[in-house]
């Protein structure tokens, strides 16, 4: 019995260690064949990525800050497009007698926000810290998106790698590690358009039958992104993004509301002026959207909370008519035209109340 029992306990140990070689095998054969696989197609991706114009803004934007003097500026302007397309470091400078900077990046979230703000000081203190609410990303836990548009242009691997540490989710700390995921947005954004361009090329149709934008659109100083374009018809209906908003459902997410303590703290503590400011989405979205007054109300009482500044220019429109649907690009950011009545009335306002 005994001999019968060791000999079938041998066997058994000898049929575990074949089945740990053919498991490390086949760990082999992944690292060998798929990860080269996926490594030349997060090339591609990532090829595709850096030909996307908005991405080419933001790396002039940051090439340009990291060129300033230091300690240079007076203020910074921080938030999502609706920063950067809504204020204009000339417009500013000229009207307040200051040195300012354009630092939003695409759908900024307050995240991005505070660790953008640690890379700031590194090198720059402004007296003010200029920064934009939008509330569509105000209620996210996290968009790997934007926190890797941030990542694409920050020289800083320490803040890097506190970001990820701190911020990402598991699951999202893999999805940043592989580059096809990573990257796959822009990647079929990109291939979209050229297959559009290519059936409009050859055959004179176009794949959506999109109304083509009349106008040019271009980075041009301090952050700041000029344009002269106009809405396209079907914003003004079909495609209009804020059709099914509804204010009521609105609330800042946990994450997020966090970060924008931090934010408040990590200014006091270097010494700058924060200031809250909501940017006008064009008359026809806000005609669509339903108990916006929820949204006005969350983000002011806290900027109540905080005694800080804060102006919305979607309830300042509503009530002194500022804007007309003839001055924005799209359904949510304005023109060069808007700019300047909306950048002039901020400087007066500031000059009120913050100065």
């Amino acid at each position: 019995m005994r001999e019968n029992s060791y000999t079938s306990s041998s066997k058994r140990r000898k049929t575990v260690k074949n089945n740990d070689i053919l498991c490390l095998l086949k760990i082999l054969l992944v690292i060998i064949i798929v990860i080269p696989i996926f490594n030349h197609y997060g090339k591609i991706y990532k090829d595709a990525a850096d030909k996307n114009i908005i991405n080419a803004f933001t790396k002039q934007r940051f090439d340009d800050f990291y060129a300033l003097k230091e300690n240079s500026l007076d203020m910074v302007f921080v938030g999502s497009s609706h920063s950067y397309c809504t204020f204009d470091p000339e417009i500013i400078d000229t009207g307040l007698n200051l040195s300012s900077f354009q630092m939003g990046t695409p759908l900024q979230h307050p995240d991005t926000t505070f660790y953008e703000l640690k890379e700031i000081y590194k090198t720059q203190h402004p007296k003010y810290v200029v920064m934009e609410l939008y509330w569509d990303v105000l209620d996210d836990k996290f968009d790997l998106k934007q926190a890797n548009s941030f990542f694409e242009v920050l020289k800083s691997e320490d803040i890097k790698t506190e970001y990820i540490k701190n911020v990402f989710p598991l699951s999202d700390k893999i999805k940043y590690a592989l580059l096809p995921i990573r990257y796959q947005q822009d990647y079929f954004a990109y291939e979209g358009n050229e297959m559009e361009k290519e059936l409009e090329e050859k055959y004179g149709v176009s794949k959506k039958q999109t109304e083509k934008q009349v106008g040019e659109e271009y980075y041009r100083s301090k952050g700041y992104v000029y344009s002269n374009q106009l809405m396209v018809s079907t914003e003004y209906d079909t495609t209009n993004q804020f059709r099914n908003f509804d204010g009521n459902n609105f609330e800042i997410n946990k994450t997020q509301k966090k970060y924008i303590d931090n934010i408040i703290k990590l200014c006091s503590d270097e010494g700058s002026k924060l200031i809250f400011v909501t940017a006008p989405i064009a008359n026809v979205s806000m005609d669509y959207i339903k108990n916006y007054d929820k949204v006005h109300n969350t983000l002011a009482a806290l900027a109540a909370e905080n005694g800080i500044p804060y102006i919305d220019y979607n309830t300042e429109n509503e009530k002194r008519h500022l804007l007309t649907n003839e001055k924005f690009r799209d359904d949510a950011h304005m023109n060069h035209s808007g700019v300047e009545i909306i950048d002039w009335d901020f400087i007066k306002w500031f000059t009120e109340n913050v100065l």
